[in-house]
C-alpha cells in the first residue's frame, strides 16, 4: 500500500480535521483531483492527489482530527509515500459545501461550524437562504430557521452534545488565547471619549483606525514586538491593525498592513474587506500575521469597558465599547447628555509603562473628540 500522509499546511499548522472525502476506498482518482477537504483554524483546503491511482484505505473518517504526517490515505501499489509536501495548498472559500460529489458542491455555502450547528437544530441548509457574503448561510440564518419549527428545535437542543471537543478555529483560539494570558503582564486602563460633535453617519470603525494610528504617531511605545524570551523591544514604524472579528467559527484577526499610509477611503474599504474575507475565511495566510498593533471594536454587540488580551509579540490591545448617551458636566457646571465612547486599552506592563500607556490613551481620545 502507498501511504499518503497528511502534508505540512503551512504557517506552523499542526493538524486539521477532515470536513469531507470526495473519495473512496476502491474509487479511481486522477492525478492532481481534489481527494479530501481539512478544515484548520484559518481555512478550509482541498488536498490534491499525489499521483494517479485506485483507493485503498481511508485513515481518517469525516469530523476526525489529523496530525501534519499522519496517515491520510492508502492507494494501491508497493512503495510507501510520506506526503509531507503537496505543492501550494490555497484556501477554499470556507462557506464553499464540500459533498460527496463535485457536482453538488455549490449547492449549499455554510462553514462547518454552520453546518454542525444545522445538524443539532434540525435545520435542513437547502431550504435556507443565505445573508452571509456570496449568500452563504449564517448562524443567525439557522437560528431563524429553526424558529419556524419551535417544537421540533426545541426537543433537539435538548439533545445537544455536552463537553464537545474544540475543532478548527475555536480550538486554536483557545490555545493562543491561554499562552498569551500565562505569558503576559497584563494591565487595562479605562476612559470615555466625548463624540458628541461627531458628523451624522460617521463610520465608527474608520475613526477608530484613524485615532488608534495617531496615537500609534503621538506614542510609539504601544506599536511595537516584545520577545520576552530575549527580553528585547521593537519598536516599529509602520502599524498594522489587527483587527478582531467575531465569527460563526471563533475569533478571527485579519491584519491591515500599512494602516497608517491608507487615505480615508481606502482605510474604509480595505477595513471592511479584510472583515467580510475573515468572516468568510477567504483570506490568505498572510493578512493574518504581522501585525503590530490590534482593535476589537465590541461595542456593536455590547459591553462598555472590557479587557482585551494582548498577543504577543505585540504589547497592546484597544478596545471600543457600546456608545451610549451619557450626563457631561460643561465648565460653566451644566449637565448635559452626550454621547461617549468607552475606550479600554490593554498593554503588556512587561514591554510598556503606565505613562505611555497613559499617554497612549489621551492620544486616542484626542483624536476620537475631533469632529472630523
Amino acid at each position: 500500500m502507498k501511504i499518503f500522509n497528511l502534508p505540512d499546511l503551512g504557517e506552523g499548522l499542526q493538524e486539521a480535521e477532515i470536513v469531507e472525502w470526495h473519495v473512496k476506498p476502491d474509487d479511481d482518482i486522477a492525478a492532481d483531483a481534489t481527494m479530501v477537504s481539512v478544515e484548520t483554524d484559518k481555512a478550509v483546503v482541498d488536498i490534491p492527489a499525489p499521483y494517479a491511482g485506485r483507493v485503498e484505505k481511508l485513515f481518517a473518517a469525516k469530523g476526525e482530527v489529523v496530525r501534519v504526517g499522519a496517515p491520510l490515505i492508502g492507494f494501491e501499489g508497493e512503495a510507501a509515500d510520506t506526503g509531507t509536501v503537496v505543492g501550494e495548498l490555497e484556501p477554499q472559500h470556507a462557506a464553499a459545501p464540500v459533498a460527496a460529489a463535485a457536482a453538488h458542491r455549490a449547492a449549499v455555502r455554510a462553514t462547518p461550524a454552520v453546518r454542525a450547528l444545522a445538524r443539532d437544530l434540525g435545520v435542513d441548509l437547502a431550504a435556507v437562504k443565505g445573508t452571509g457574503p456570496d449568500g452563504a448561510i449564517t448562524s443567525v440564518d439557522v437560528r431563524r430557521a429553526a424558529q419556524a419549527a419551535p417544537v421540533a428545535a426545541e426537543e433537539l437542543r435538548g439533545m445537544r452534545r455536552e463537553g464537545e471537543e474544540l475543532r478548527g478555529m475555536r480550538r486554536a483560539m483557545a490555545q493562543r488565547m491561554a499562552e498569551a494570558h500565562a505569558e503576559v503582564a497584563a494591565v487595562s486602563i479605562f476612559d470615555d471619549a466625548d463624540i458628541h460633535a461627531w458628523l451624522p453617519q460617521t463610520p465608527i470603525l474608520v475613526r477608530l483606525l484613524r485615532a488608534l494610528i495617531a496615537a500609534c504617531r503621538a506614542e510609539p511605545a504601544l506599536n511595537a514586538w516584545f520577545d520576552g524570551k530575549a527580553g528585547s523591544r521593537r519598536v516599529l514604524d509602520e502599524v498594522h491593525v489587527g483587527i478582531a472579528v467575531d465569527s460563526a467559527d471563533g475569533l478571527i484577526v485579519p491584519v491591515l498592513r500599512d494602516a497608517h499610509a491608507l487615505e480615508l477611503a481606502a482605510l474604509e474599504r480595505e477595513a471592511q474587506a479584510l472583515i467580510d474575507a475573515a468572516r468568510a475565511r477567504t483570506l490568505p495566510p498572510e493578512r493574518l500575521r504581522g501585525a503590530t498593533i490590534a482593535l476589537s471594536n465590541y461595542g456593536p454587540v455590547g459591553g462598555r469597558y472590557a479587557t482585551p488580551i494582548v498577543v504577543p509579540p505585540t504589547v497592546a490591545i484597544l478596545g471600543a465599547g457600546r456608545i451610549a448617551l451619557r450626563p457631561v458636566a460643561l465648565s460653566d457646571g451644566a449637565i448635559v447628555a452626550h454621547r461617549l465612547l468607552p475606550v479600554s486599552l490593554t498593554f503588556d506592563h512587561r514591554a510598556v509603562t503606565g505613562g505611555e500607556a497613559a499617554r497612549f490613551l489621551n492620544a486616542v481620545i484626542a483624536a476620537l473628540q475631533r469632529a472630523e
